[in-house]
């Protein structure tokens, strides 16, 4: 049950990714372009629902809003877990019910809370008395469940305490919510962003049953538990099929909680990152010394353009090009623009064809998460990534 895959291989996944690349290979791009594979966000869904049994999947539609992946997703009986008023109405507009929407983030508008309570939203997030103070006044009588903060994580990219309470003010804010005349119903929480094996939920899910079960013995009749995202997609670091890691995750649930009535999952990454790759070009090759160990391969495509989740080299995107039947060597990857932050692998080099020249094709596997959301309007004049679906 345990043995790792390193992606999907063998399976009809697999070949919906070839898709992908022979319809990138097949077509010139004069900009960065995303290609997205709605099949495989089709499959990545049901793998990751025959794993989380009652769980209702909640798609964290921050990874990718893309019109095709939510009407997908829709299709398929997802839920949606939104961070605005535009992610409310986006999935609304295209066939998502209000019971299948929450307001997951905890720092809202007074009038986006107004709008969700207005269209039919009634699940909502918070982790402080002011946030609560204002569904009160906006959404009265909705249902709520409180963030809480991840002490240890050893997720690839653990989150930061910007979001979520401590243990220690849990329980004040479920009878804050209460007295608020709001319905007080559980606790979510994030292990962090790619936690490559599913028994590193284990130090967090104790965390978080302690507070639980502190709650039920004070009087509270909890039954929502959000475990939130943290499911992970795969970039060259073997990691579980998801129907097995989404199976050993509510194991672990299952062993602390109990048989808690409503489950909500929060994937994004594990849903849509294998569902595209970003056509690119190579802009330039060159070395900043004879005497330098390292090539520089700057692309057309960095930072500010798509890649954000390069910072601090947290997510290790993989590489095709023509030329991977040569030799390979270590180099410095860089994005395009006039910034000297825009450098994506420095601390760890990547290895790349030694004949890689300026004009080559350049293919980043895996990026369909986080990457069209995070791209920049018109950054040093670089277009905005474009998005095709095939």
């Amino acid at each position: 049950m345990n043995a790792p895959v390193s992606s999907f291989a063998g399976s009809e996944i697999a070949r919906d990714l070839s898709k992908i690349e022979k319809y990138i290979r097949s077509r010139y791009f004069d900009c960065p372009t995303l290609v997205l594979n709605t099949e495989i966000v089709a499959q990545s869904y049901e793998a990751l629902k025959a794993g989380l049994g009652h769980a209702d999947i909640h798609y964290a539609v921050k990874a990718n809003p893309h019109v095709e992946i939510i009407k997908t997703l829709v299709g398929l009986g997802s839920h949606f877990d939104a961070a605005s008023r535009g992610e409310i109405d986006l999935c609304l507009e295209h066939g998502a019910r209000p019971h299948q929407i929450s307001f997951g983030n905890t720092v809202k508008r007074a009038s986006d809370i107004a709008h969700a309570y207005q269209v039919g939203i009634r699940l909502f997030a918070a982790d402080a008395e002011e946030e609560l103070d204002k569904l009160a006044r906006h959404a009265p009588g909705c249902e709520v469940y409180i963030r809480l903060i991840v002490d240890a994580s050893e997720a690839d990219w653990p989150l930061s305490r910007k979001f979520g309470c401590s243990r220690d003010k849990a329980l004040d804010l479920l009878y804050y919510a209460q007295d608020a005349g709001l319905k007080p119903v559980g606790f979510s929480f994030h292990v962090g962003s790619q936690t490559r094996k599913a028994d590193m939920w284990r130090v967090t899910l104790d965390q978080i049953a302690q507070i639980w079960h502190s709650a039920i013995e004070a009087g509270f009749e909890l039954d929502l538990l959000n475990i939130g995202g943290g499911f992970p997609a795969f970039y060259g670091e073997e990691i579980a099929h998801p129907t097995v890691y989404a199976r050993r995750v509510m194991e672990l649930v299952t062993e602390r909680f109990g048989n808690v009535a409503r489950v909500m999952a929060e994937p994004g990454r594990g849903l849509v990152a294998e569902a595209g790759m970003i056509a690119a070009e190579v802009l330039l090759v060159s070395r900043k010394s004879d005497y330098e160990a390292h090539r520089w391969v700057y692309l057309d495509i960095g930072k500010f353009s798509g890649l954000a989740e390069t910072i601090d080299e947290a997510i290790r995107y993989e590489f095709i090009t023509d030329r991977d039947h040569e030799n390979m060597g270590a180099c410095i990857l860089a994005g395009p623009s006039c910034d000297s932050a825009d450098v994506l692998y420095e601390k760890r080099p990547v290895q790349l064809p030694l004949g890689l020249k300026a004009g080559d094709r350049f293919i980043i596997r895996n990026c369909g998460a986080y990457t069209s959301t995070y791209s920049s309007v018109w950054f040093n004049g670089f277009p905005p990534l474009d998005v095709v679906v095939i």
